[in-house]
């Protein structure tokens, strides 16, 4: 047996993936028992740590190759922020229900601890605008794929979807197929 630690793999390599692993922290029984929460957030705290996933994803995609981003909420938000302004286009927020104050498509869908509903505006997109749509983690698949489906319904043509991480044991991969998925770190 050996005590060195499993390197971390992505789709943008290992040095990516490590970069995402330094950053999370595991929260066990959040948001209920038998969960455990990948909390980003001291990724997103340290500069260089998220200039170098910022850019790893910039890279992975070109600058040239999406109109805007669509981040889900809400660590989502975060991401496709930094992603909107490296490459000067816009940002389009996927929302929780209730949360838009005008006319919105919605979707909802099952997560592994329960059910949710997302939300996009209406006119959100120019009818066939390429949309980069970013999120913190794959799990289930579920929120992803309403998401995708929002973008799409709201007009926009779906051209990549990234996460940071990706949880390989639940399978959203698999159920967002023939779509790609682009993960900085699969655990």
């Amino acid at each position: 047996m050996s005590d060195e630690i499993p390197r971390a793999t992505g789709d943008s390599g290992r040095d990516l993936a490590a970069v995402v692993l330094g950053g999370t922290i595991d929260v066990p029984d959040f948001p209920k028992p038998g969960v455990v929460f990948k909390d980003l957030m001291p990724l997103f705290a340290d500069g260089r740590a998220f200039h170098e996933v910022i850019d790893g994803i910039v890279a992975h995609y070109g600058p040239e190759s999406f109109d805007v981003v669509a981040g889900v909420e809400a660590r989502g938000f975060v991401v496709a922020a930094a992603i909107a302004y490296a490459t000067g286009v816009g940002v389009v927020p996927v929302r929780k229900a209730g949360k838009l104050p005008r006319q919105a498509l919605s979707a909802s869908y099952e997560l592994e601890y329960g059910e949710a509903t997302l939300e996009v505006h209406e006119d959100a997109f120019i009818a066939g605008q390429r949309v980069l749509v970013v999120d913190d983690v794959l799990a289930t698949g579920g929120t992803a794929g309403a998401a995708l489906e929002l973008v799409e319904r709201a007009g926009g043509t779906v051209v990549g979807f990234t996460v940071l991480m990706e949880l390989a044991f639940l399978k959203g991969r698999e159920r967002l197929s023939p779509r790609t998925v682009h993960a900085l770190l699969t655990v």
